[in-house]
């Protein structure tokens, strides 16, 4: 493709200043872990986290979780986002927690 597009092109392709960041996620619940905490964990974790950076998670799971992590808006996410995603995860009953790399949510 060509190298000079318009502003409105760049923005239709996701390229250039309109790329969009975005990492993965999973994590698996500790068996110790009650069914019903389960769901204020992750509640506190879309609270504190998600909310918190203005990012959207998509994903689920009962025990075993996975999703992907964007911004609620056009944009990118950080390394201090996948920091924080870490942190929380860090502090909880979980096991087998990965966070992938930042990647371009619609090319990569």
């Amino acid at each position: 493709m060509a190298k000079n597009r318009s502003r409105r092109l760049r923005k239709k392709l996701r390229v250039d200043e309109f790329q969009e960041l975005g990492f993965d996620i999973s994590w698996e619940f500790d068996a110790k872990v009650a069914e019903a905490d389960i769901d204020t964990i992750v509640d506190k974790f879309i609270d504190d986290v998600i909310e918190a950076r203005k990012l959207g998670f998509h994903g689920g799971g009962h025990r075993e979780w996975e999703g992907i992590i964007a911004t609620q808006t056009l944009g990118k996410c950080t390394e201090e986002d996948r920091a924080a995603v870490k942190a929380f995860w860090a502090t909880q009953s979980v096991a087998n927690v990965e966070v992938s790399d930042l990647y371009d949510i619609w090319w990569g």
